[in-house]
């Protein structure tokens, strides 16, 4: 883990601290003001009513009673579920019919669940007042002196199995067993549904816009209490991608965006494509939404036309932000950004920051950071993103001081949808005060790196790898000093269970520094330290390095790090993350692992729609003497 000064750690004994963050931008946003009636962050009522409070006109209550026969436990919860007579049993429905509507939409969907379960044989009956749904008049009164009875009674039935399963069509001659179906196997509909939708999808990923399912019928025996499978599709022809129109861009030129999305005329249509041009556009940041309509028919060239509609947003934004440790003192940030800046979705986005304030009244040791950085997407060709980037900080971490001032300005390519290569230049003054007294670097560097990324979801990955390598060769002009810097990292992922209710994660990283004469020419903030919420937690922030015979820690020339999470769901919205960190910083540049650092300890996970809220609780397993005796660690999203 390279150290680049994005944290602080006043003391080390510093344990723990409480942290509050103020989303302002939003809080002074006027047309939400005017009807805050609650209010909710992370998606946590604060204060106000949880619900919106519908007013219901002629509101009719109900009693409800439900009969599931012989289903299991499993079984029942689920009819249960489905059940809204069940579910809304304490919110009144509007009027008499409102009670017999319910009922039908519930038999529907009790229905839905037995044959979801493959009992195609079950029995649902509804009655209100003792009468059948079915025999109910059109217009239905009841007696209101006491809540309406409703009865719902369901005979499961017996679970079915697959019978014959015969593909019709273009679809003849494909395995059934490859869509799992199983003659004898599971009848559920859902994998008959499912089945369906994979042989459309294995059809258009053959290039083939225009295929559709002409036959899915399902014929159940109740003799046998098997089901048999007829399912049918017609392919049509091959065909590339033909013109593709832009409609709803206003200040977004539209050019750009077909361009960009990379759906390029001749290329054989393909379903993952626009799937990954929707994606593309849409992390560009200046459109609300964007969806890719495909033509119903061919044109007479045999390409299939496309037509992008994207919504766009709002382009300028600006936000600022507050934190409090009642031991560090509190920190102030603020941004303001243009996310299309030319026409061309280039952004722009100017920030700044101060912390530890109220920590001390020295106001010299607060750490202050500014920074402008400019992107262009689709720089020179669509696949090429170029980034320009100049940032000034002051820091005083325990183990040095430092004032930087760097500009870099790279370029990120896209190989395919997995693979990205970056490259360009840097230079940085920097003036330092640590183990070595105080030192002044003016450094040139070249940052390469490559990155390969398969995760099914970068905020809670379930499977899959990201991988990386990067390599920074640099030279200090005023000592004439070379050196470079490698590091690799890679984390993996592994699901089990219904839904990957338990997910295996591991991330395994290493660096080693090149060069020099000695690490005194070697800035600081370049050499290795570890530590921390991003490395092995339970120490403090860059506690973990080589020390002089001063006591007085010097950085690294390499580094290895281990951390291994198993990421337990215990509800839709929690998780429990026991986990232990290993790492080790060595003055070679091969580590020694002489003096091996670990730290294990528990989190807590709450999902909320941009990502998973997480609180770490970590404590050293090899303690240093005066050392962080445990840390508490907040954050968004997983740890890596």
């Amino acid at each position: 883990m390279r150290n680049n000064g994005t944290g602080r750690i006043k003391d080390p004994r510093v344990k723990a601290a409480g942290i509050v963050v103020l989303a302002a931008a939003l809080l002074f946003y006027p047309p939400l003001a005017s009807n805050a009636y609650a209010f909710k962050i992370f998606g946590i009522t604060l204060f106000g009513d949880n619900e919106d409070t519908v007013e219901v006109i002629d509101p009719v209550r109900y009693d409800v009673t439900l009969q599931t026969g012989d289903a299991d436990k499993d079984l029942k919860g689920r009819l249960e579920s489905a059940a809204s007579l069940v579910t809304d049993e304490k919110q009144p429905v509007s009027g008499d019919l409102g009670v017999v509507i319910k009922a039908r939409e519930d038999r529907k969907r009790l229905i839905a669940v037995l044959f979801e379960e493959a009992r195609y044989g079950g029995i649902v009956q509804i009655s209100v007042a003792g009468t059948d749904i079915d025999r109910l008049p059109p217009n239905p009164t009841f007696d209101h002196s006491a809540p309406v009875p409703v009865t719902v009674s369901i005979v499961p039935g017996p679970v079915f199995k697959l019978g014959s399963v015969r593909f019709e069509g273009d679809a003849a001659g494909r395995d059934p067993e490859q869509y799992d179906l199983v003659p004898g196997g599971e009848a559920g509909s859902r994998l008959v549904l499912r089945a369906g939708e994979r042989l459309l999808v294995d059809l258009k990923d053959e290039g083939r816009p225009l295929a559709k399912l002409t036959e899915r019928k399902v014929t159940a025996d109740h003799r046998t209490n098997t089901i048999d499978v007829v399912m049918g599709a017609v392919g049509g022809p091959v065909a590339p991608f033909g013109e593709v129109a832009v409609k709803g861009s206003r200040t977004v030129d539209a050019a750009f965006i077909s361009r960009y999305s990379r759906l390029d005329k001749g290329e054989r249509y393909s379903p993952e494509q626009l799937k990954k041009a929707s994606e593309r556009l849409r992390e560009l940041g200046v459109f609300s939404s964007v969806t890719i309509r495909e033509a119903d028919a061919l044109a007479p060239d045999g390409s299939l036309p496309l037509t992008i509609e994207i919504s766009e947003g709002k382009h300028r934004y600006f936000g600022f932000g507050a934190e409090y440790s009642s031991i560090d003192g509190a920190g102030l940030e603020g941004y303001w950004g243009h996310r299309n800046l030319f026409g061309e979705a280039e952004s722009l986005r100017i920030e700044g920051s101060v912390s530890g304030i109220g920590a001390t009244t020295d106001v010299s040791t607060f750490n202050y950071s500014a920074g402008i950085i400019f992107t262009k997407p689709g720089a020179f060709v669509p696949e090429a993103t170029f980034e320009s980037r100049l940032e000034a900080k002051s820091e005083t971490p325990d183990v040095y001081e430092a004032q930087s001032v760097i500009y870099s300005a790279t370029i990120a390519y896209e190989l395919n949808k997995t693979d990205k290569l970056t490259g360009g230049g840097e230079v940085a003054w920097i003036n330092t005060d640590d183990a070595f007294g105080k030192n002044q670097y003016v450094t040139l560097s070249v940052p390469l790196g490559f990155e390969r990324d398969t995760r099914d979801n970068k905020l809670d990955p379930t499977e899959g790898y990201h991988a990386t390598l990067a390599a920074k060769p640099s030279y200090e002009v005023l000592d004439g000093t070379i050196f470079s810097s490698f590091e690799g990292s890679i984390s993996g992922y592994l699901g089990f269970g219904e839904e990957d209710g338990i997910v295996l994660a591991g991330r395994l990283a290493a660096g080693t520094l090149v060069g020099g004469d000695g690490l005194e020419t070697i800035p600081a903030t370049r050499r290795f330290f570890a530590g921390g919420g991003g490395s092995v937690r339970g120490y403090a922030y860059r506690e973990i390095s080589p020390y002089n015979g001063a006591g007085e820690a010097t950085g690294g020339r390499s580094y290895a790090l281990g951390s291994f999470e198993v990421r337990v769901k215990v509800s839709e919205k929690v998780g429990i993350v026991p986990f232990i960190d290993v790492g080790t910083v060595s003055t070679g540049i091969v580590p020694d692992f002489s003096d091996i650092r670990a730290g294990a300890g528990i989190g807590v996970r709450y999902a909320t729609p941009f990502g998973s809220l997480r609180l770490d609780v970590a404590v050293p397993l090899q303690r240093y003497d005066g050392g962080s005796q445990y840390g508490i660690y907040a954050g968004i999203g997983q740890a890596f």
